[in-house]
């Protein structure tokens, strides 16, 4: 239980500090030195999958996150391992990406039709209070009588 829970942690990690990295406007000037998308380094640094890899890369053995364990023994075993669960960790930070574009996808879309509302309920008031300015115009009853005109 506490593995699943600290691979799920990491991905969450990855996914985070990767979407900083490569979406978020602090991270900008970087990318823009690097090429920004046009260069191949620039992409690799603009791109969240891309950045999730290198990210992981250095987190799995930092946290000891070797999720994947494998048969083969000595260094070459561990760097399997490592690499492995390097790219098990990248895919679930893929799909932790995924639920969190439609989770702030669909904020945006609620504060927009918000946003609609507002403004449409801001227009309607401004065409009652325009009509209501004409009808006061044009009725004689509500209209204050004109001064007498001396000859």
């Amino acid at each position: 239980m506490g593995d699943l829970f600290q691979l799920f942690a990491v991905s969450a990690v990855v996914m985070g500090v990767s979407q900083t990295l490569s979406r978020e406007r602090i991270f900008a000037p970087l990318r823009a030195r690097l090429g920004g998308k046009d260069s191949w380094l620039g992409y690799l640094v603009s791109c969240p999958y891309c950045v999730s890899h290198y990210v992981a890369f250095v987190l799995v053995p930092l946290t000891g996150t070797n999720v994947i364990r494998v048969s083969v023994g000595g260094w070459p075993g561990y760097v399997l391992s490592w690499v492995l669960s390097t790219l098990l960790i990248t895919v679930i930070s893929a799909f932790f990406r995924v639920v969190f574009w439609f989770v702030d996808e669909t904020q945006g879309l609620v504060k927009r039709r918000q946003r609609t509302e507002e403004e449409e309920t801001a227009t309607m008031r401004l065409h009652r209070e325009q009509a209501e300015q004409t009808l006061n115009h044009h009725d004689p009853e509500t209209r204050e009588p004109s001064p007498p005109v001396s000859h």
